[in-house]
């Protein structure tokens, strides 16, 4: 029992949690960017454009976008109020930018399937399987971490 106790307040303490935060969104990352390239590497049969990668592409800089704003940055509290509006029409648009690369990987993915039933869809469900951990992984860093630790 004293086992389950170190790994509960290993993943809840303030101390660590920042830390475990950002090693899951990593993981989560590095993911679903691995199942890309798995599903790029595998038979040749798959045909994979530009267009596909730069769907991915687009989720990453979505993580970008919303993870380069911080939360004082968007509070009620913030002195500058054009500033705030800015942050928050930033943030809004990486959040933007990175469900419209969930739905692009969607209509690839039903796209495949649908012209060509005889053909293998993974690189359909790849694409939506990237850009899902990458939306994820994008929450997780965003809201998993705790701001006020850095100003102590």
């Amino acid at each position: 029992m004293d086992v389950l106790e170190n790994v509960r307040n290993w993943f809840t303490s303030e101390t660590s949690r920042n830390k475990n935060s950002s090693l899951v969104a990593g993981l989560l990352f590095f993911a679903g960017w691995w199942t890309l390239i798995d599903a790029m590497s595998g038979d040749s049969q798959h045909l994979i454009t530009t267009g596909h990668v730069f769907i991915g592409v687009f989720g990453t800089i979505s993580f970008c976008m919303v993870n380069s704003v911080k939360g004082e940055h968007i509070s009620e509290n913030n002195s500058s109020e054009v500033g705030a509006r800015i942050a928050k029409l930033w943030l809004l648009i990486g959040f933007v930018i990175g469900f419209a690369s969930i739905i692009a990987a969607i209509w690839v993915m039903i796209d495949d399937f649908i012209n060509d039933r005889n053909k293998d869809s993974s690189l359909g469900v790849a694409l939506l399987v990237q850009n899902a951990f990458i939306l994820l992984s994008n929450l997780v860093y965003k809201f998993g971490r705790n701001e006020e630790a850095w100003n102590e």
